[in-house]
């Protein structure tokens, strides 16, 4: 991870994946030259008197009420005050982070106005570790999540610093940031634009990335277990089908298999596996496809202009241009479609895990158990398995159908952005528990194998990965505890590491 991020040109989802994680960010001068140019023509369009949206007239369906130059400060203030509806519980200090280096992202493109000052407090936010304190509900596509975030700002609501909950005073002077006075359009940018869903999204995105890399070497460990037909993943089958990513995930699972004692004594003692063996290439390599797909959105909208209005022009010649891009529609929808895709992976891994654990199909000791009848083994963990995959299958319901009208008519289309990649982190946490679990299962399996045939070399390296943190199961602890241990290996470690196999 770099130890600061220069913003110049607009962000990756990466980086704004390494910055919730930890990294510091700067603006590069031209970004820093880019805020004050939009901040002078904003100065100019109150000057001049020139209607703008927020800048000189209240809000929603407000937008039509003329907002006088001596209460557009006021205006600015009791938008973040009362937009500051969040309910809930906190959102983790990641997500936070998240949310603010994607707002500061906004900000650096030059089309919002707001002050040097207010780039400078968000990024000190990050770099004292000062996390306002954000409640997760209430938004149906942005506002309350940086309401609450600008609240700190101001030196109102509660942040953590450094772990210690404290009032937003407490926290700036803790931190040593001093609070802001709001001026024209900083509330409404502040709180404005689509940072909420991009930033949630862009965590996503991070921890799917390693979590795809997890299930294609964890499938391939059941596969193995279960003594799958290998040649179900021969090129000439894959490439019968046009897709370069199901030819890639084909090739890494022969990579990952190769070697395998187990399946080349198993090779042609059935003339096809079940779907959750045999199609593991064609939906591993679906998913894989949603990925990128919501990548490039992320990626897009970090790039575009998410405040309204915008403000282009000369100082001379302002201009402030309402429009619609807060909306996210893209990112509602990607959000929603990388969620469905990731509840599919997670599902096809539970069938696995219930393969593994069944004595019927799986010619082990039943549910793994290392002494059958005065052991369960694993049976309640694929009892957890199905629960979140069940659970899963009720997040997967779009978010960007839900609707709903707002502001007394004026805003009658909700895309609910925010609330969509929220739900995808759900779904994502979820599903790197049931990765975990079928981990263990692998595991398990390997050490009741009735023969000793060697495993390929790869799979072999995870199985002593998993050894190294967890012992084999014999009914002597919680089983809880070696999914939590399991499932940190898979959120902090890639797979294919090679100190995971030292």
């Amino acid at each position: 991870m770099p130890d600061e991020i220069l913003l110049d040109r607009p962000l990756s989802w990466r980086q704004i994946g390494a910055i919730a994680e930890g990294a510091s960010l700067a603006l590069s001068p031209a970004a820093h030259r880019r805020v004050q140019a939009a901040h002078r023509l904003v100065q100019s369009i109150v000057a001049q008197d020139i209607r703008a949206y927020g800048v000189n007239t209240g809000v929603g369906a407000l937008c039509d009420v003329i907002v006088t130059a001596s209460k557009q400060r006021q205006l600015s203030h009791n938008i973040v005050m009362s937009h500051a509806g969040g309910v809930g519980p906190a959102l983790e200090a990641p997500e936070v982070r998240a949310i603010i280096a994607a707002a500061i992202n906004n900000f650096a493109l030059g089309y919002s106005g707001v002050r040097v000052e207010v780039v400078e407090r968000l990024l000190a936010l990050l770099a004292h570790e000062c996390i306002p304190e954000v409640p997760a509900c209430g938004s149906v596509g942005y506002l309350t999540h940086m309401a609450h975030i600008s609240l700190v700002l101001l030196g109102a609501g509660h942040a953590r610093v450094r772990g210690a909950r404290r009032s937003g005073a407490e926290a700036l002077r803790t931190a040593g940031i001093e609070p802001l006075v709001l001026e024209a359009k900083e509330g409404l940018s502040l709180v404005n634009g689509t940072p909420c869903v991009t930033g949630l999204t862009a965590l996503a995105l991070k921890r799917i990335e390693r979590l795809l890399d997890w299930a294609e070497l964890i499938c391939a460990m059941t596969f193995e277990n279960l003594r799958g037909q290998v040649s179900a993943f021969d090129p000439e089958r894959l490439h019968l089908r046009d897709s370069p990513s199901l030819w890639r995930v084909g090739e890494r699972l022969r990579a990952t298999l190769d070697g395998s004692a187990i399946l080349a004594a198993s090779a042609g003692g059935r003339t096809q596996d079940p779907l959750s063996l045999r199609a593991i290439p064609q939906v591993h390599a679906a998913v894989r496809d949603q990925f990128e797909h919501a990548s490039a959105a992320t990626d897009a909208e970090l790039a575009s202009v998410t405040d309204n209005p915008a403000v282009l022009g000369s100082v001379e010649a302002p201009r402030a241009l309402s429009e619609a891009h807060p909306v996210g529609a893209a990112m509602a929808l990607s959000a929603d479609a990388l969620g469905i895709a990731i509840a599919e992976l997670a599902a096809m891994s539970e069938r696995r895990i219930d393969r593994l654990v069944n004595p019927l199909v799986s010619h082990l000791p039943a549910f793994l158990a290392s002494d059958g009848g005065v052991d369960s083994g694993f049976m309640i963990a694929q009892y957890t398995a199905v629960a979140l995959v069940a659970e899963n299958r009720r997040l997967a319901a779009p978010a960007s159908l839900d609707g709903g009208i707002t502001s007394g008519m004026q805003e009658d289309h909700l895309s609910h952005a925010t609330p969509a990649a929220l739900k995808l982190l759900k779904i994502v946490a979820h599903a790197e528990i049931i990765f975990s679990i079928e981990l263990l299962a692998a595991a398990q399996a390997y050490d009741l194998q009735p023969d000793a045939l060697a495993r390929a070399p790869k799979t072999d390296a995870a199985y002593r990965a998993v050894r190294k943190t967890v012992a084999q199961y014999r009914d002597d602890r919680p089983l809880a505890g070696d999914i939590e241990r399991a499932c940190e290996l898979l959120r902090t470690q890639r797979a294919g590491d090679r100190s995971l196999s030292e």
